[in-house]
């Protein structure tokens, strides 16, 4: 019986602390902001950090209010996810020497592969290759000529 009730408490702690961490990244993040000189350098890590707070308090009082039975990360593959961590922290890598569009193709494509859990078909990659491609294109231009953020 105490088992179950530790295998219940396991993956609801570890939520609660994954939880309170990122809404204590988020504050230093705003801490840190008020350092920042210019204004536009400003406006990106305040709004991420308010997210990244807001979204961090929810999950802990759904965390509380509607506690899961099933511990840790559960089922699954676990070559999927470490693709995805490992893509993720390969485009932050790269993207020094390569710049954003290079670096988030490779983030891009490792969390692709990673999600994909159908069959690759021709017609798939096409699809999936493509929209990459405009999403990707989408936000540099977003990023690099409306809200005139320099990038890497």
């Amino acid at each position: 019986m105490s088992n179950k009730v530790e295998n219940d408490t396991g993956g609801q702690l570890g939520s609660l602390i994954v939880s309170a961490v990122f809404v204590i990244v988020g504050v230093v993040t705003l801490y840190d902001s008020l350092s920042y000189s210019d204004i536009d350098s400003k406006v990106f890590p305040r709004a991420a950090a308010i997210v990244l707070i807001v979204c961090s308090m929810l999950s802990i009082v759904g965390s509380l209010l509607r506690p899961v039975r099933e511990p840790g990360f559960g089922r699954g593959a676990w070559w999927r996810r470490i693709l995805l961590v490992v893509s993720m922290l390969a485009a932050c890598l790269a993207m020094p020497q390569l710049g954003f569009l290079p670096a988030g193709f490779i983030a891009f494509g490792g969390t692709l592969m990673a999600s994909m859990h159908d069959r690759w078909t021709i017609q798939a990659a096409a699809v999936f290759l493509t929209s990459s491609i405009l999403i990707m294109v989408g936000f540099y231009s977003l990023f690099r000529f409306v809200l005139n953020v320099p990038l890497p």
